[in-house]
């Protein structure tokens, strides 16, 4: 049986456990156990559903993310949108943004596709990124060890918005931003699952199954893809879980200090450094994407937790705690020793 080594997500230097890999029936028991992620992934998912659907919505409401209005804001004023809720209408389910008068749906609609997509794409070119790197300094000798261990560390050193700077600095204008800002995030940030994967991999090698795999033969890129990477998945799913609402963070704080996503693409943090004006004058402006980062955020975190869970099987116990099976005392062993004959 295939052995997989749990390690926390947050720490690389955790202490490495070795305990069977839950099957996809225990996983879906524990994770249908914790009713919080039951929750999020309900969240998630209509988040999720929001973002794959923000065309044909946009579509329905019959607006666009980019066409100004400007008879639907007072220019009087400051560019306030005209009507009560920020000039909600049927035309406009959510109002008009301040100054343009661009439809709030729409952009809130495909910001949702910016921001998760962006954020989906960053973690798996880390997950990719540093599974490959780990794999290597774990199977490779001393020295191709230490070179990828010192590479490792030098990335985990580099401070993403500068990262981001120097490569906004020498890519093309027209080169597609969200696309670029995923690869900075996913080529900047893979450090760390690049240090479990190998001290996984480490750990690993010295067992007897995978002793045998290399005693009979097996190359090491076999041992590697039939042995290891099965023992493996655990760890990186649990990571890529909790790294995915990192990400979207990631993503939002970097548009947000306007060297991520730029109008007229629309995504939540590069509409919140356009509303940190608007509070008082249009406060839906504001709180809308705001929400909507914060909802998204909260239910990614709870489910990957509940991932985490999940798949670490010492879970189990805990998940038992306040039944009646984990209550009750312990009965006392019966005395079942010959008693001497005349003895009281």
């Amino acid at each position: 049986m295939s052995e997989a080594q749990l390690t926390s997500p947050v720490g690389v230097d955790a202490v490495v456990v070795s305990t069977p890999t839950a099957g996809a029936g225990t996983f879906w028991r524990r994770l249908r156990a914790q009713r919080a992620a039951l929750c999020a992934a309900a969240v998630a998912g209509l988040l999720v559903l929001f973002a794959l659907t923000a065309p044909l919505l946009i579509l329905l409401e019959g607006a666009d993310s980019t066409t100004y209005h400007p008879e639907l804001v007072d220019s009087a004023r400051g560019g306030v949108p005209i009507g009560s809720f920020g000039g909600a209408s049927g035309s406009h389910w959510l109002g008009v943004e301040p100054q343009t008068g661009r439809d709030l749906f729409a952009r809130l609609a495909e910001g949702a596709q910016v921001s998760l997509g962006v954020a989906l794409g960053a973690t798996l070119i880390q997950v990719a990124v540093g599974v490959s790197v780990g794999l290597a300094a774990g199977l490779g000798n001393r020295w191709v060890d230490q070179l990828f261990d010192r590479l490792t560390d030098v990335v985990i050193a580099l401070p993403l918005v500068v990262m981001a700077l120097a490569m906004l600095a020498v890519v093309p204008e027209d080169f597609p931003r969200p696309l670029l800002v995923a690869l900075i995030i996913g080529l900047v940030a893979w450090g760390t699952i690049a240090k479990i994967v190998r001290a996984q991999t480490i750990a690993l090698k010295s067992l007897d199954y995978v002793a045998a795999a290399r005693l009979s033969g097996w190359n090491t890129w076999r041992i590697a893809r039939r042995e290891l990477l099965p023992g493996l998945a655990a760890p990186v799913l649990t990571y890529s879980a909790l790294l995915f609402p990192v990400n979207v963070v990631i993503e939002s704080a970097l548009s947000f200090l306007g060297v991520g996503v730029k109008a007229p693409t629309a995504s939540w943090g590069q509409m919140l450094a356009a509303a940190d004006v608007w509070y008082q004058a249009a406060p839906q402006y504001l709180l809308l994407p705001a929400g909507l980062l914060f909802t998204a955020v909260l239910a990614l975190t709870v489910l990957g937790d509940g991932v985490r869970t999940a798949l670490d099987p010492r879970a189990a116990g805990r998940l038992r705690v306040g039944t009646r099976a984990g209550q009750g005392p312990a009965a006392p062993a019966a005395d079942t020793a010959p008693r001497k004959e005349g003895a009281v």
